[in-house]
């Protein structure tokens, strides 16, 4: 409360895909946390991914925390019923589809918002809309960006000294230029470079420029991790910006842990009670989000890879790419004949398919190593677990964070992957066996440099414990961002 007597009424506006909804939901549950009446906008099906654990927050610890849920137009878009979030589209046309029909949201939440007479509104950075309404209303918009500042600050350089215009070689690096570390990156890694249509181009020019005018950022991250970036990116865009994270530490309880996002595929005992007959540090975990597609040839691969080595692994399999001719199959995974049949019948491998309760895994003390897409969640979710990581990104701003990983903070190792992808239902060139087992093994089957980064990263998964305690770097930053809603509000 402030000197009106009134608690904060502050929105929340998250995406429908679950890296964007997870992290942000968190924070809002963080801002109900301490005091401020939160309200969350969102549909449906997209309801159901967090609702228990809100219905949790509001019974038993007495938090202010209100569900708006809007009716999503699907059938008017031609998507199939429950189709709400492009962790369920099979397809580039079908994410495409959502896209725009996630636009057709817009007048009932400016309606609501209209109605509602917020003190703020915290909106995904893709709902470019909300500072218009925003400033219509004389209150701050905060974005959230499911990546971090150092993305940010990579995003800036490169527009900043038109790169492409110089950069002649698709896979020859370069130094990006005025960052606080030396990073290196090649043009096909680079978002966007030359590799994108108008409709997005445009799309995500609408977002830098309401990032502009926005009151501020907050991101899911601690201190420690990119404190220089967030400087470097406060001082080029000149707007505020906070650390809040990490935010899955708020999930102190293990049901909380283990529902984080969506219900797991697998119950929560199975997999504990697998993983605690392991030795310390000796199993690899394989995950690469919810949107992530590979052919059959590549999972093949990485079955051979995985099976080769010489660490336990739990695999969260990603969906198939399908042909043209397979679309309309109902198969929305696949592995090699008898692969998952082998790999838990000798306790070598656990096979997971759909949603795994992540955070649960990673904190386990015999997860040893993180194969990772290089999602903003993943890295920070792994880096405060304390593991090193072995890097793959594929798309988004995925290998601006493993740049983070592997050349400023030095906690991972590459399996090689040089070509930055539109979406996720595009595919790459083909990463071989023979690849993914030498940088499995580079950080698995230790060595000095591997015990080097396991040191690194478990000082900083202590730091990120240390940042969202009272007193954290990550806690302050949070007090400092309610109080300067507060003051805006007093003006």
């Amino acid at each position: 409360m402030d000197s009106t007597g009134e608690p904060l009424h502050v929105i929340f506006l998250p995406y429908m895909a679950p890296g964007h909804m997870m992290p942000m939901v968190d924070i809002a549950r963080l801002f109900a946390a301490h005091g401020v009446h939160v309200t969350i906008i969102t549909t449906k099906m997209n309801a159901l991914r967090f609702k228990a654990t809100i219905d949790r927050d509001v019974a038993a610890a007495g938090r202010h925390i209100t569900l708006e849920i809007l009716p999503f137009p699907s059938a008017e878009a031609g998507l199939p019923e429950g189709c709400e979030n492009l962790a369920d589209t099979p397809s580039h046309e079908m994410a495409m589809r959502l896209f725009h029909t996630i636009d057709l949201l817009q007048p009932p939440i400016e309606k609501l918002l209209r109605d509602s007479r917020p003190d703020c509104i915290v909106s995904d950075s893709f709902f470019h809309w909300t500072v218009d309404i925003a400033l219509e209303l004389g209150i701050p918009r905060i974005f959230f960006s499911s990546g971090g500042f150092f993305h940010h600050s990579i995003r800036y350089a490169v527009e900043h000294y038109q790169l492409h215009k110089n950069i002649h070689f698709e896979r020859e690096p370069f130094v990006i230029p005025s960052l606080p570390d030396q990073v290196l990156i090649t043009k096909s890694q680079l978002l966007f470079m030359g590799k994108t249509t108008t409709t997005f181009l445009e799309l995500f020019g609408r977002v830098k420029e309401a990032e502009k005018k926005s009151y501020g950022m907050v991101a899911n991250s601690f201190h420690a991790l990119e404190s220089a970036y967030a400087d470097y990116y406060r001082k080029a865009i000149g707007i505020k910006g906070w650390h809040v994270g990490p935010v899955s530490l708020f999930n102190k309880d293990e049901v909380d842990k283990a529902e984080r996002g969506d219900k797991a595929t697998i119950n929560r005992e199975s997999c504990l009670h697998w993983l605690n007959f392991k030795e310390p540090n000796s199993v690899l975990y394989v995950c690469f989000g919810s949107l992530s597609q590979f052919s059959k040839i590549q999972l093949t691969e990485m079955a051979h890879a995985f099976e080769d080595t010489n660490c336990s692994f739990i695999w969260v399999v990603p969906k198939v790419l399908k042909t043209n001719e397979e679309v309309d199959q109902d198969e929305a995974w696949w592995l090699p004949e008898g692969f998952k049949e082998r790999m838990e019948e000798s306790g070598k491998g656990l096979i997971l398919m759909g949603w795994a309760p992540q955070v649960l895994i990673l904190e386990h003390r015999a997860i040893g190593g993180f194969l990772t897409h290089c999602g903003w969640n993943s890295i920070v979710e792994g880096v405060t677990a304390g593991l090193p990581l072995v890097t793959w990104p594929l798309f988004g701003d995925q290998f601006d964070n493993e740049k983070l990983v592997t050349q400023v903070l030095r906690i991972g190792v590459p399996v090689g992957n040089e070509e930055w992808k539109m979406c996720p239902t595009d595919e790459t060139s083909l990463i071989s066996r023979v690849k993914i087992h030498k940088a499995v093994s580079h950080v698995m089957d230790g060595g000095n440099e591997a015990e080097g980064m396991r040191s690194i990263v478990k000082r900083l998964g202590e730091l990120a414990k240390e940042a969202i305690e009272d007193g954290g770097s990550s806690y302050n930053d949070l007090k400092t961002l309610m109080e300067d809603i507060k003051l805006y509000r007093q003006k």
